[in-house]
């Protein structure tokens, strides 16, 4: 069996690459543009080296021409399409590129792997819970059905991601599922979300990098957190466990809090809790948010038997060692 991921290189691409040579015997094929960081997959490249099990292609999903020849390449049984611009704020000052990347590169995939001759993989197409936006409270949890109302360009974007996906597996028989995933982090987590710029902070400040004040946003938005190692879990059953092409599943955690009861947590992890000081940036705040992430996951855990493993604690504890690890290696970072 051969698996292709878009994105690899992202934190949940690693994961799933790690999961799956741990778990499975399949052929890893990583699709990564050729100027991604290879941070998260350092580990890996040893093994791409000596060519076992791991494949890294070049693959850019806005030009047509490189996606039809990662297909080609890998032939897949499976594909993972999580490669995406994931920056919810980023996409307030780029939104046609995320919308390019997003809807028109997820459509371009599509079509490549429909037109391959001789192949008829599992794909699954990552969308978002960021699709749901602006959620009255007499609607959570939010379940599958829930009308859409994006709150950024980048939840436009996995608005066109989830739809385009539906569309291919109802028009042309491709089989596709989707996943609209709740808040989930951990180790790799890129800087420019919240709890990883929190605990970035934090272990600057423990090393003495920078004055004991953690910069923050919005921190009255509620959240639902599951740690990336379950959320991998999670669509490899998605895929392997009946997949039922054209259906749409809400994935997530069990621990929910706001965005400051989240940074409170981190605190209290740091030898240095008792000198943090929180600050709100004006900068950090969107001008929109979707502050009420709250899932109803019965329709995914009672289709697969999938259920959140890894405590809350843990996540965030795992989160901050690994970004104590990065900034005691001696890396130089942007403050944000």
């Amino acid at each position: 069996m051969k698996a292709l991921i878009t994105g690899i290189t992202g934190m949940v691409g690693s994961h799933l690459a790690d999961f799956l040579l741990e778990n499975t015997d399949w052929e890893i094929y990583g699709m990564c543009r050729w100027r991604s960081s290879l941070d998260n997959v350092e580990h890996l490249l040893d093994r791409a080296n000596k060519k076992d099990r791991v494949v890294f292609i070049n693959g850019d999903l806005c030009d047509y021409i490189s996606l039809q020849n990662a297909v080609e390449e890998s032939r897949p049984d499976f594909v993972f399409h999580l490669a995406a611009q994931s920056y919810p704020a980023t996409s307030f000052t780029a939104p046609i590129q995320t919308l390019d990347t997003n809807i028109l590169g997820t459509e371009r995939l599509l079509e490549a792997l429909r037109k391959c001759k001789g192949i008829d993989p599992v794909i699954h197409v990552c969308s978002s819970s960021e699709v749901f936006g602006r959620v009255p409270r007499e609607k959570l949890p939010i379940n599958e059905e829930c009308s859409f109302h994006p709150a950024s360009p980048y939840a436009i974007s996995k608005t066109g991601t989830d739809l385009a996906g539906r569309f291919h597996a109802e028009a042309y028989g491709q089989k596709v599922l989707i996943t609209r995933m709740f808040t989930h982090t951990g180790p790799r987590r890129g800087d420019v979300f919240a709890e990883s710029t929190f605990a970035k902070q934090i272990a600057m400040i423990e090393r003495g990098l920078i004055s004991p004040v953690v910069k923050t946003g919005n921190l009255d938005s509620l959240r639902t957190w599951a740690d990336v190692r379950d959320a991998v879990r999670a669509y490899f059953m998605l895929v392997t466990v009946n997949p039922m092409p054209g259906e749409y599943y809400n994935i997530g955690g069990n621990y929910t809090c706001t965005i400051g009861d989240m940074l409170k947590h981190l605190i209290s992890f740091s030898s240095r809790g008792n000198d943090i000081v929180v600050e709100i940036d004006e900068g950090r705040l969107r001008p929109l948010d979707a502050d009420l992430q709250v899932p109803d996951t019965t329709k995914f855990r009672n289709h697969t038997g999938w259920s959140p493993q890894i405590p809350f604690e843990k996540t965030m504890n795992d989160l901050l060692n690994y970004w104590r690890d990065r900034v005691k290696s001696g890396e130089t970072f942007l403050i944000r």
